[in-house]
């Protein structure tokens, strides 16, 4: 476990962050509405997921970033209950996990394709509810647990299973960097931490504390944003279109919105903010056969299902047919 210390290690600033607009956008609003259910981050190795996590924990309330080593116990994750101290004196001694140390502020899992999938089905039970329960021979405890989870992920080593990536609320895709301005920019901002970070992070100091502000402003605001009809049937049509499964794209796409208006300090709920969201929501939802013009297509048929499922499944093919005239029965052959 590892606990962020700007004291000891100085963090990269989130607002010098260059050339990642859908992740931190991502990341944003994940801090906003840590109900979201998290952020899933995929990428080959050295696009800064870890870099970028690390700065946004920097932003939350207790500044605190919690690492979930990849060969963690349930115990370790969700903490303990001493039963024989239950039994004996009738109360419940309670040792906290990485969950409750995380509480407030970001709980960070590397490799979370390579975790068990029971681990990280309680994690995002955890960052969807903002509650763990930890339950032991009849005798339960629960704490609450509002934190960020953030998961990164390298594909070539590995999947998710659909179900447990339906459950990120948000997703973003990372890809190597082949503008040459942009490359540059990231080196030479990197280069300038390096060799001091305290005067880089002096030059940032400003936009981190508006940073800072927006965030507290935008969670205080969200109890008062609403959504229309135009909103709703804007999320319906996206999700519809992506053949998404069941209504959790829908929720997660409004409460997404909601927490971009907030942040943008909007007075209402718009179908852009709607826009602007879609992609993190829907990237890990949409069915492989997803076409553009998906949402007007009739269902597959068995035949199509059959190609999607079976490699090497070659369909029927249809042949022409004639009409045979005068065919005689056949005759038992005479001995």
């Amino acid at each position: 476990m590892n606990l962020n210390d700007t004291a000891i290690s100085p963090v990269f600033p989130f607002a010098a962050l260059v050339g990642q607009p859908p992740l931190q956008q991502a990341l944003l609003l994940a801090a906003i509405d840590p109900g979201l259910g998290g952020v899933l981050v995929t990428g080959p190795r050295g696009t800064a997921k870890s870099t970028a996590a690390r700065a946004i924990a920097e932003l939350l309330p207790e500044g605190r970033l919690v690492t979930l080593p990849l060969g963690a116990s349930e115990e370790q994750l969700i903490g303990t209950l001493d039963i024989e101290s239950a039994l004996r004196d009738g109360g419940v001694k309670f040792s906290p996990g990485l969950i409750a140390k995380a509480h407030q502020g970001v709980l960070y899992v590397d490799e979370v394709n390579l975790l068990p999938n029971p681990l990280v089905d309680q994690l995002l039970d955890v960052a969807a509810s903002g509650v763990n329960t930890v339950e032991r021979d009849g005798i339960s405890h629960r704490h609450e647990a509002r934190l960020v989870l953030i998961g990164t992920m390298n594909p070539e080593e590995g999947e998710l299973r659909p179900q447990l990536l339906d459950r990120f609320g948000l997703a973003v895709e990372l890809g190597n960097c082949f503008d040459a301005s942009v490359r540059q920019q990231i080196v030479k901002a990197r280069l300038a931490f390096d060799a001091d970070p305290h005067a880089f992070r002096a030059r940032h100091a400003n936009e981190q504390a508006a940073l800072g502000r927006r965030i507290h402003e935008a969670r205080a605001a969200l109890a008062s944003l609403d959504f229309d009809d135009a909103v709703h049937a804007r999320v319906s049509e996206l999700c519809i279109a992506a053949q998404v499964d069941g209504l959790r794209a829908d929720l997660v796409m409004l409460r997404a919105a909601r927490a971009l208006a907030a942040f943008d300090g909007a007075g209402v709920v718009g179908v852009e903010h709607v826009e602007r969201v879609a992609d993190s929501v829907l990237k890990h939802r949409r069915r492989a056969h997803d076409t553009p013009h998906a949402a007007h297509e009739p269902e597959p048929s068995s035949r199509q299902q059959a190609n999607d499922s079976d490699w090497g499944y070659l369909p029927p093919e249809p042949v022409e047919t004639a009409t045979v005239k005068n065919v005689r029965p056949l005759q038992p052959k005479k001995v």
